[in-house]
């Protein structure tokens, strides 16, 4: 099923990376005689794409080095709770939840080892591309604009998830000279990350006969989101701009199509993480390897439980008599009006769960800890040959990495920045326009929930207002995509938001009764204690930890 572009299973059993810095061992080795054919040199660029999935080293638990990063962006924000069988089901998830995140927890090791294997890989790539002969200049130019693109991405997640990170290029090193420390500033980091970005959209074309390779539209997004981070809004705006000029994307006319394994590669997809089972890769390892735990239960999948939503995400989706968004936080009734999104992402009592059956409370696994509500957004019908009914339990769903409505959203906060507020709810209501369109059913055919959901007529006039607006819609439309948290660290509120979250959720989720975000510390995790330990006094920790 779904036998796609990235033949994984060949690359990965060619390189491998060693690093002082990296607790990895090689898996193999390649001479210069080894790459003296194109095949190979592909070969190599393939497997710099491999670690997307968070897989390294052939094991069943990439979901504590997940590519879609639901721990580190779900999990530890106001959207989700961890899940599964109690706090001690993972315990280091928990711990990160609840913010005594440590420098031995599993989830923090592996993430690590994940980007840095995936910059390994691009390293060697970029140095056998370079070094090829037989290579002709135009496939060397996209080639290359593929490396820095995945470089700049798995940088890219290391600086946003640990900060203070050491920076490796693809200079041939001595084995001692990778002992490097972690001291260039922000702004030098988000220098190196751009220059990638910008060699990727420099080097790449619109589009790629293989499906899986990423293009000029990828680059240009990420260099959107860049500069959304570094607070460039002239930049952001511009950038996003340039996809849209590329008259390749649009919003898929369903919010649901995101997330259906038949409508993949689609015109709102410009960077995603390929996934196939039954393809011959051995256990399947290709498929959703990083977020098999959060299967929700019941009859259908087998029961993890993980990622579960939080009732504060729950009640982020009611919506007034108008269609607007309800923002005073009380739990969501019956009667209330919702928006449809709600219900595409969080499975919920009574709501038809895809093709299956309405979901039951007594599907969740430890609703005494968690509550009743289970993750759906990514999940595949267990009917369906996309899914695979049998261990891992994975599915062939892509994730996107970056998606246009993501990308819209990105010019809409960077407009509300610049004071074009009229501009940016015209983009909030071309999302919610979406959102209207999309409801879930019963098996019937009549609508499962109340839903209600309207454009803002009212010109935008406070910049404040707007602003919240915005922030809303990106949560609704993004939820469990893997990015709240980061959005709460880069708007520089995430004290205010997960603290007040806890003072709320304490009462219903015992657990959160000593949940505490530490400003200037938890914005970001721990550097790995493994790597401080191999580091020979190279690596400093940060804050707090």
């Amino acid at each position: 099923m779904k036998n796609k572009y990235i033949l994984l299973a060949l690359a990965v059993s060619l390189v491998g990376c060693k690093k002082d810095f990296l607790d990895e061992q090689p898996k193999a080795s390649l001479s210069s005689t080894d790459l003296n054919n194109l095949a190979a040199v592909e070969a190599l660029v393939v497997a710099a794409y491999a670690p997307l999935g968070g897989q390294i080293d052939d094991a069943n638990n990439a979901f504590n080095s997940p590519g879609t990063n639901w721990t580190f962006g779900d999990v530890v924000s106001d959207d989700a709770y961890k899940g599964g069988g109690g706090v001690g089901d993972q315990n280091g998830m928990h711990l990160m939840e609840i913010f005594l995140t440590n420098a031995n927890i599993i989830d923090v090791e592996r993430k690590w080892r994940a980007c840095y294997e995936g910059i390994a890989r691009t390293n060697r790539a970029i140095q056998a591309v370079n070094g090829f002969a037989g290579m002709s200049t135009a496939q060397r130019t996209v080639r290359l604009g593929e490396l820095h693109l995945l470089r700049g991405h798995y940088y890219f997640d290391l600086k946003k998830i640990y900060n203070r990170i050491p920076w490796v290029d693809e200079t041939p090193r001595a084995i001692t000279e990778y002992d490097i420390p972690n001291n260039l500033t922000d702004a030098q980091l988000w220098k190196n990350i751009e220059t990638d970005f910008l060699f990727a959209q420099a080097s790449l074309p619109a589009k790629q006969a293989d499906l899986g390779r990423v293009t000029k539209g990828a680059a240009t997004a990420y260099l959107a989101k860049l500069y959304l981070y570094t607070k460039d809004y002239p930049k952001t705006i511009a950038a996003v701009d340039a996809v849209l000029a590329a008259g390749i994307y649009s919003l898929n006319a369903n919010y649901h199509d995101n997330f259906d394994p038949t409508k993949e590669h689609s015109s709102e997809s410009l960077f995603a993480i390929e996934r196939a089972i039954r393809d011959g890769t051995p256990n399947n390892y290709r498929g959703s390897l990083d977020e098999r735990l959060l299967n929700p239960g019941g009859p259908y999948y087998p029961l993890y439980g993980f990622d579960m939503p939080s009732q504060d995400l729950v009640n982020a989706f009611k919506t007034t008599a108008t269609g607007l968004p309800q923002t005073d936080k009380s739990d969501v009734a019956a009667t209330d009006f919702v928006d449809p999104r709600l219900d595409h992402a969080v499975g919920r009592p009574g709501i038809q769960f895809l093709d299956l059956a309405p979901y039951a409370a007594t599907w969740a696994r430890d609703p005494g800890t968690y509550g009743v509500f289970a993750f759906k957004k990514r999940m595949v019908s267990s009917r369906s040959t996309f899914y695979l009914n049998q261990f891992p339990w994975v599915s062939a769903l892509n994730y996107d990495i970056i998606r246009l409505a993501d990308v819209l959203l990105f010019k809409a906060e960077a407009l509300v920045e610049t004071g074009n507020l009229e501009g940016a709810r015209a983009i909030v209501n071309q999302i919610r326009r979406r959102a209207n369109t999309d409801q879930v059913l019963n098996a019937n055919g009549t609508p499962a929930g109340n839903y209600k959901v309207a454009e803002y007529t009212a010109p935008w006039t406070d910049p404040a207002t707007a602003r919240e607006a915005v922030r809303t819609e990106r949560r609704l439309e993004m939820a469990l995509e893997g990015h709240r948290f980061f959005d709460l660290v880069r708007w520089g509120i995430a004290d205010q938001v997960m603290n007040d979250h806890f003072a709320r959720e304490k009462s219903r989720r015992t657990y959160l009764s000593t949940a505490r975000f530490v400003k200037g510390t938890h914005e970001y995790f721990p550097i790995p204690q493994s790597q401080l330990n191999l580091s020979k006094g190279q690596l400093t920790q940060n804050p707090g930890y």
